[in-house]
């Protein structure tokens, strides 16, 4: 495509919380690409790692992370949030003013961030990506609280792209249609994936075990996992989630173990495995149903957002899911053998001219 536009450079900005920001962005990278434009990735550690392994041919800046920390207990990870929340604060502004510097020096014309709050401009369209427009919280007046901050930072934006449908047929429910939206303008882009689904690819896996989200949690799984599969019969694929690991563990004949697989080889091995055992992260979900995939969810303890997505699929019958204190591979073995799987259909949404579209509408 021959763009006569303003926008020329394109700055795409992922969160550092967990893989999936990064891996979202995947698609919504490749269709600028698609579309002509040049694209930059701000981001550091194992996105970046992830990131490069996908467009290693994009130039890449050094954005700094906002290394948020889990609790061991989930009890203690509200605390453990709120005692954050003058890092968090800093990042934001820390990375709102290193925006500023980042576009003289490249030139940037526009900039795409995915959950980070800071990197909003005045002078140049800022997009921010999020499937929470309502964060879940423990009491009600604290998630109108919340929501009221959120929305304070979202509204300094100039627009805000929303991965899910706007219908009763979405994914994220409350979390993505609230009753109240913010004043920046909304666009809602359908599910979206990195992955394709192909035919013609045989099973050669009872279960693709997929490890990620922040630590300590995601140890504190895998250590679980670990123990229980010793002696499993079940064909088992398991990736770490750990892309900027080299370690070399073995379990036993049935179990093959990866550190990290790169998108097009993790979007083959699920498609090879009978079942996906993994996070209940947004992001997940959405490729998890785009390759129409039985899926059996373990929400990360105290993350509100993904015990909320849990419970929402599997009162759907769209997902089974167990919490990460009951994890028992007998159960999950039995799950998959008995639970009543449902696979949703959703419209096609063309993500390549939604997407021409939206930027024809920043670019004025």
């Amino acid at each position: 495509m021959n763009k006569k536009f303003n926008i020329q450079t394109i700055l795409v900005a992922p969160l550092d919380w967990g893989l999936g920001h990064a891996t979202r962005c995947m698609p919504i990278i490749q269709t600028l690409i698609d579309n002509g434009y040049t694209v930059m990735i701000a981001a550091s550690g194992k996105q970046q790692i992830l990131l490069k392994q996908a467009f290693p041919t994009l130039t890449f800046i050094e954005l700094k992370g906002y290394q948020i920390q889990y609790a061991k207990s989930k009890s203690l990870l509200p605390l453990k949030i709120i005692l954050q929340i003058p890092k968090i604060l800093f990042t934001i502004y820390h990375e709102n003013r290193w925006l500023r510097k980042t576009i003289l020096q490249y030139n940037i014309d526009a900039v795409i961030s995915d959950n980070r709050y800071g990197l909003y401009h005045t002078k140049i369209p800022s997009v921010f990506i999020t499937h929470q427009l309502l964060i879940k919280m423990p009491f009600s007046w604290l998630e109108k609280l919340v929501q009221q901050i959120n929305y304070k930072f979202i509204e300094k934006y100039t627009a805000c792209w929303v991965p899910d449908f706007q219908d009763a047929n979405n994914i994220a429910g409350d979390l993505s249609n609230p009753q109240n939206l913010p004043k920046t303008p909304i666009h809602y882009l359908g599910l979206l994936s990195r992955f394709q689904l192909q035919k013609d690819i045989s099973i050669q896996y009872d279960f693709c075990i997929i490890l990620s989200g922040p630590e300590p949690q995601r140890t504190i799984l895998e250590n679980k996992i670990f123990n229980e599969i010793k002696h499993t019969e079940n064909a088992i694929l398991l990736v770490r989630g750990k892309p900027d690991s080299k370690e070399i563990l073995t379990i036993n004949n049935k179990v093959t173990i990866k550190n990290h697989l790169p998108s097009k080889e993790l979007n083959i091995a699920m498609q090879q495995s009978n079942f996906i055992v993994c996070r209940s992260g947004y992001t997940t979900v959405m490729e998890l149903l785009s390759l129409q995939k039985k899926a059996i969810l373990i929400a990360t303890p105290g993350q509100t957002e993904q015990e909320y997505l849990a419970n929402k699929l599997m009162q759907q019958q769209w997902c089974y899911a167990i919490e990460q204190q009951n994890f028992s591979w007998q159960n999950i073995v039995i799950a998959s053998k008995e639970f009543q799987f449902i696979q949703p259909q959703f419209p096609t949404k063309e993500l390549s001219s939604l997407i021409a579209s939206l930027m024809q509408q920043l670019d004025k």
